[in-house]
């Protein structure tokens, strides 16, 4: 191409066949889009169902004859069922402080720290997230019982927090991998000390993404069911235990009424994840923080 000038490339005949064929969409593979609904349909039909059969006016699962709140108010009638979403709100919501507390600090010790062992350190907070959340939960069990602990509300409390730290901590770092540490070296040629620079410079800084890594925690501990099944004891079951409970003696529409509400409120979480980032002076959207893509 040496000696052509650009405005020359692709401006035959055949350069302006391609350029026709971008402005009638005909380089561009239409399937893919009819691909990309049914696939959402397949993923989304299944959730509109039991949303729409919580509303069912009969006792039904088959045939839906009219809307009605009556399984709502039957769910929130019953005491149990209301003590265990009350206890599933409890659980979720140490989990998302304490793992909150704990993944930040991981990240930042993670990014900040420079030493050999570093990327070993990376790597391996890593582990958490790709091993099966059956395992995590049977391990869990199994050193709870080698270490004579008695099952209740604070071993699920521990395990959940035990496997949401890294999803804390991927947050928060993908976050402070993006941010120099000029500020912090600027604070402290100021006068401050190390923790004054990561508390008054740094911590803010990186509030967005640990306020979101923090509801996207409450979710994902909210429903979480194999941990919880795995740790439970005498203490009230989780939510989702309970579910699973009732299910065995066979599915009501009570039961879509509770999952429905479940979904709401998980729901909520992430997208208050995805939009506080707004509030705190981001022009980038909740969805980048969380996944690290923020500039």
């Amino acid at each position: 191409m040496t000696g052509v000038p650009p405005t020359a490339v692709g401006t035959g005949p055949l350069g302006r066949r391609r350029a026709k064929a971008r402005e009638d969409g005909f380089d561009r593979p239409r399937f893919l889009k009819l691909y990309s609904w049914l696939v959402y349909l397949y993923l989304f039909i299944p959730i509109a169902v039991v949303v729409l059969f919580s509303f069912n006016s009969v006792k039904s699962l088959q045939s839906f004859q009219g809307f009605s709140l009556q399984w709502y108010d039957d769910f929130l009638s019953d005491p149990t069922l209301r003590e265990s979403l009350f206890v599933s709100l409890r659980i979720a919501l140490i989990t998302m402080i304490i793992a909150t507390i704990v993944g930040t600090m991981l990240a930042i010790g993670l990014v900040r720290a420079k030493t050999r062992w570093s990327p070993a350190a990376n790597v391996l907070m890593l582990i958490p997230l790709v091993t099966p959340e059956i395992v995590a939960g049977i391990s869990a069990l199994l050193i709870f019982s080698q270490l004579g602990i008695h099952l209740s509300f604070w071993t699920i409390v521990i395990a959940h927090i035990t496997f949401s730290i890294s999803y804390v901590t991927v947050v928060v770092r993908g976050r402070l991998a993006s941010m120099g540490d000029e500020v912090e070296q600027a604070a402290m040629d100021l006068g401050a000390t190390r923790f004054q620079a990561v508390r008054l410079v740094l911590v803010p800084e990186l509030w967005p993404a640990i306020v979101a890594a923090g509801l996207l925690t409450f979710a994902l501990s909210f429903d979480d069911f194999v941990l919880s099944f795995f740790t439970t004891g005498e203490d009230t079951q989780p939510l989702p235990v309970r579910i699973w409970s009732a299910i065995r003696f066979g599915v009501s529409p009570t039961i879509n009424a509770i999952g429905t509400l479940m979904m709401v409120v998980s729901l909520t979480a992430v997208i208050a994840a995805v939009l506080l980032p707004r509030f705190f002076g981001r022009k980038e959207s909740g969805i980048k923080v969380l996944t690290g893509q923020e500039e």
